[in-house]
Parts: C-alpha cells; structure tokens; sequence
C-alpha cells in the first residue's frame, strides 16, 4: 500500500480549512484500502496583526473585503450549511471575533511532539467556530488541550515562553515562498499543491493521479 503525505497549511481562524479537512477526513476514508496517509499541519496566520482584544467578524470581514455586513452574513449563513452537511459544528460562526492565533499555533507545533496534532486542531476549532471562544486567550487554549487528554501544566509553559516561534515563523516564511497565499493548502508528498477546501470526489482523482505520477495539479 503506498503512503501519501500531506501538509495542511492552515490557520485555526479560518473556517474553509476545517470544512476542508472535513473533506479531505472523507476523502482518505474513500481511499483507505488504497492509500495509507501521513498528516503533519503547517501555521498560516490570516489576522497576524490582529490586536488582542479582537474586532467582531462580520464588521472585520466587511472592512476587509469591501462588501457589506449584510453579504458577509449571508456568506457566513451559507458556510454554516456547508458546515453542518460535513458534521461540524459551525453554530457560533457569525458571533465570533477575529483573533490572533499565533499561540495557538505555537501550541499545535508542541502538540505534534505528543502526536495529537490533529485531535488539537479540531478542538480549536470547535472552540471558534462552535462556540466563539477566545483562541488567543491561555485559559482557552488550554482548556482544549485538555478536552484531548494533554497536560494543561504543560501546555501553560509552552504559553508562558517563546517555544515554538522559530518554527511557527519558518512556516510562514516557506509556504509563502513556496506561493501558499490563501488557505487550506494541502501539499502531497512534497510535491503537489491542492489549494482550497476541494471536495472529496476531486480529492479521491488527485490522490490516484499522484500516485500514479500523472498529476496536472501545480508542483510546490
């Protein structure tokens, strides 16, 4: 059986990566009896500058993008259909804050060396987009890392440094050079860039055409 691998670049505030690897989860189950897979997720920051107190979203995505409160809500609105279709829970979305999430990611990377980096990415993202949570804040981060059985203490002194900046910002820096600039991106053996939350059936084409080296997706 042959292993694919597969880097997500992601940020935890952004909903189309956890619709994405909603997709990406059905997809490999689609697959499993053809493919192994190896998972390792990559910090994207789509608010880097963001100040902690945060800015309510549909007034930070309306200044953002140009459009109006009310187009924001409605994309939001359907977003959230997507959302529950996949089995997630979307419930807080449009009451949510933009926030920073560079903690959480230093989180995630330390969460990779007890190899829970997923169950933690999930949980994170419950947290914001199910129930508005603060992911900037220690006491909401560690209460996910504790909702997936890791040590809160731990996790508090991860908080409580600098550990894992360098590697945060050696993500960013190498998926923006590799030409990453939206999320999710999910890069194949190394090689191949899927870009935006695909859904499955084109995830299951481009799995077998990598393997079989026949691929037309863009090299990274």
């Amino acid at each position: 059986m042959k292993t694919l691998r597969i880097d997500i670049v992601s940020d935890v505030a952004c909903p189309w990566c956890a619709i994405g690897y909603a997709r990406l989860k059905q997809a490999m189950e689609e697959v499993n009896d053809e493919f192994s897979f190896t998972l390792d997720w990559h910090a994207f920051e789509l608010n880097p500058d963001m100040p902690l107190a945060g800015e309510p979203i549909l007034e930070h995505l309306s200044r953002k993008y140009g459009r109006s409160a009310a187009e924001m809500e409605s994309t939001q609105a359907q977003m959230m259909d997507i959302a529950h279709g996949l089995g997630l829970n979307f419930g807080k979305l449009q009451e949510r804050y933009a926030r920073n999430t560079f903690d959480a990611h230093r989180l995630l990377k330390w969460a990779k060396t007890q190899n829970r980096q997923t169950e933690l990415k999930l949980a994170l993202f419950e947290a914001y987009f199910g129930r508005a949570e603060n992911v900037s804040d220690d006491a909401v981060l560690r209460q996910c890392v504790e909702a997936i059985g890791l040590e809160g203490d731990a996790a508090q002194h991860v908080l409580d440094s600098d550990d894992y900046a360098v590697a945060v910002r050696a993500d960013e820096e190498r998926y923006q050079q590799a030409g990453v600039t939206a999320v999710p991106a999910f890069i194949v053996n190394q090689r191949y860039l899927i870009s935006g939350a695909q859904e499955p059936h084109t995830l299951v084409k481009a799995f077998r055409e990598i393997a079989e080296d026949r691929i037309e997706t863009s090299p990274v």
